[in-house]
């Protein structure tokens, strides 16, 4: 088990650079900041966690999809670490959807992502993979690709401050079945 990392906040300029490549996937602080991020990530009832969230600067994610308080339609998957990943394909269908950040605390925003996409990774053995990821897991890996770009939801809202809502009415409105 990894130990907790603190998640930086909105306004750190670590969430706004560009993460370096991973070099050296074997390498032990790449391993062990991998179980780290997965600790972090379920303590934090997150569905993902990229490494510059916790002023770790490398391409690196975990996607860890599961239902819980914050997304209880969410599909069940095992958590993956995610290095290097690209995006080598993607829909034409763009559909908007509700989307928090562990570095956002108590917002939410209605953001719009591509349906459907086909990824490309190196998993933690080293070994390459490619994957079609669609509707929820495909939103959680292009949020989380966003970060290692310095890209946060908000930006993706383009101005449109209809489209955000805190925590707090989110789960009044959306989780408790009553319209926005």
């Amino acid at each position: 088990m990894g130990e907790l990392l603190s998640v930086l906040q909105l306004g750190n300029p670590v969430l706004r650079q560009k993460a370096s490549f991973v070099e050296n996937i074997n390498d032990e602080h790449i391993q062990k900041l991998i179980d780290d991020l997965m600790a972090t990530v379920v303590k934090a009832n997150g569905v993902g966690i990229a490494a510059p969230q916790v002023a770790q600067s490398c391409r690196l994610f975990i996607v860890a999809s599961h239902p819980n308080s914050r997304y209880p339609n969410a599909p069940e998957m095992e958590p993956t670490a995610m290095i290097n990943p690209k995006i080598i394909a993607h829909s034409t269908e763009i559909v908007k959807g509700w989307e928090g950040c562990l570095c956002v605390p108590g917002i939410r925003g209605l953001v719009p992502r591509y349906q459907a996409i086909e990824v490309e990774y190196t998993d933690r053995n080293d070994k390459l993979q490619k994957q079609e990821l669609t509707d929820f897991v495909a939103r959680i890996f292009q949020h989380e690709y966003d970060h290692l770009n310095g890209i946060i939801f908000l930006d993706r809202l383009k101005s449109n401050l209809d489209n955000i809502i805190t925590e707090q009415e989110y789960q009044k409105q959306i989780i408790n079945n009553t319209q926005l």
